[in-house]
């Protein structure tokens, strides 16, 4: 199976919370802004972007679950939006990303409509501002 790039988020961090439980999970939740690129579709991440992690209290599972919203142009320059549910875990064997998920995208493009029923993986990796999402879809 091939892999085409659809676009690149570029995250920049905001701020975090935490909750540190010494018995359990312990939880950081990151409020970001930032900006998307790539051939079909370039735009900004709008208020409310946050990603929640869930960190085992051995630190061998760490998930991670990010829902934002993006606004701006499709391919075809017509204005349109695109929500991203970006779900996923921490992996330290990995070695070309930080990071690998599973995103699910709605958008109201009729011209980007294929990436609602598209299978996506996304590709987290480390950034200046904070982190690049990559993602793919199955061609």
């Amino acid at each position: 199976m091939e892999w085409e790039e659809v676009l690149t988020v570029h995250v920049a961090i905001i701020d975090t919370v935490s909750l540190h439980n010494d018995s359990g999970d312990s939880v950081v939740m990151i409020s970001f802004t930032g900006h998307a690129t790539g051939k079909y579709f370039e735009g900004i991440i709008l208020d409310g972007g946050v990603d929640t992690q869930i960190i085992g209290s051995s630190g061998e599972r760490h998930s991670l679950s990010a829902r934002y919203m993006l606004r701006g142009k499709d391919y075809t320059g017509q204005p349109c939006e695109i929500y991203i549910e970006n779900n996923g875990n921490m992996n330290k064997e990995l070695k070309s990303a930080a990071f690998r998920t599973t995103p699910k995208i709605i958008t109201n493009s009729k011209a980007l409509s294929f990436l609602n029923q598209d299978l996506l993986i996304g590709e987290g990796l480390p950034a200046e501002a904070g982190v690049d999402i990559r993602i793919y879809r199955a061609i």
